[in-house]
C-alpha cells in the first residue's frame, strides 16, 4: 500500500466470478491537446523553440450538482457508484447519462443487485486528502454490456457528478471494469487534485489509477 494511506474497513464474500476477454472502452472528447500557434520569423529572431508537450485539460465540473449523479463512501456497506442505467450500455457510452447505484439502505434510487459486490476495502489518506474504496464485483449480477472492459466517471462525466467527501467541484475518479471483475472509487477533498485523483489515467485500469487492494483471500478480482 502507498505511504500515507491506511485501511479502515474490509469486506469480502465468496462467489464465482466470470472471466471475460477485456475490450476496454475509450472515453471520447476529453483529451485533446492544445494547438501549437505558428508565427513568422526573421533571420534575426532567436532559434525556434521546440513546442511543449500537449497538456491535458484541467477537469471542470459540468452542469449543476445533482443527487442522481452523487457518489459517496462511508463504509464497505454504505457507498455508491455511477453505473449504466440502460441494459447492455457500455460504460463509456454511459459517461453522459450514468446514474447512482448504492448499497441497500444508503438512500439511492437504485440499489446494487444481491451478490454484485464480492469484496471491498475502504482506505483513507493519513492527511485526509482523499478516501477510496476498491473491490471486486460479479458482472453477471448487473446489466453490463458483454465483454465491456469498462471506463471512467469523474467530475466531468456525467453532468452534475460529485462525491460527498469533497463536495461539488472537488476531484473524484471512478473506474468500473466488468471484464476484470473490479471497481474503484477515490474522492479527493480539493478541486483539481491531479496528484491523488488523476483523471487522465482513464484507460490505465484500477490498479494504476487507484492503487489498492483487489484480492481478498477467498475472493480475487482476477
Amino acid at each position: 500500500m502507498p505511504a500515507g494511506q491506511r485501511h479502515n474497513e474490509t469486506l469480502a464474500t465468496r462467489t464465482s466470478l466470470q472471466k471475460n476477454k477485456p475490450h476496454r472502452s475509450h472515453k471520447t472528447g476529453t483529451k485533446k491537446g492544445a494547438r501549437v500557434q505558428k508565427r513568422s520569423r526573421s533571420a534575426s529572431d532567436n532559434p525556434v523553440r521546440l513546442p511543449r508537450a500537449n497538456a491535458a485539460p484541467t477537469p471542470q465540473p459540468t452542469g449543476p450538482s445533482s443527487d442522481s449523479t452523487t457518489v459517496h463512501i462511508t463504509s464497505t456497506t454504505d457507498f455508491a457508484l455511477l453505473l449504466p442505467l440502460r441494459a447492455g450500455e457500455l460504460i463509456s457510452e454511459a459517461e453522459s447519462d450514468a446514474g447512482t447505484y448504492c448499497t441497500e439502505g444508503s438512500g439511492c434510487p437504485n440499489t446494487f443487485p444481491a451478490g454484485f459486490i464480492t469484496g471491498a476495502i475502504v482506505s483513507q489518506a493519513s492527511d485526509a486528502s482523499y478516501i477510496q474504496i476498491t473491490g471486486c464485483l460479479d458482472p453477471s449480477k448487473f446489466h453490463f454490456a458483454q465483454n465491456d472492459a469498462g471506463g471512467q466517471m469523474d467530475v466531468r462525466f456525467p453532468n452534475g457528478a460529485k462525491c460527498t467527501f469533497g463536495g461539488y467541484g472537488a476531484s473524484f475518479i471512478e473506474q468500473v471494469e466488468p471484464s476484470a471483475n473490479r471497481f474503484c472509487l477515490r474522492c479527493c477533498a480539493s478541486e483539481n487534485d491531479q496528484v491523488n485523483c488523476n483523471s487522465h489515467n482513464d484507460e490505465a485500469g484500477c490498479p494504476v489509477a487507484i492503487p489498492g487492494t483487489y484480492n481478498f483471500g477467498g475472493v480475487s478480482c482476477s
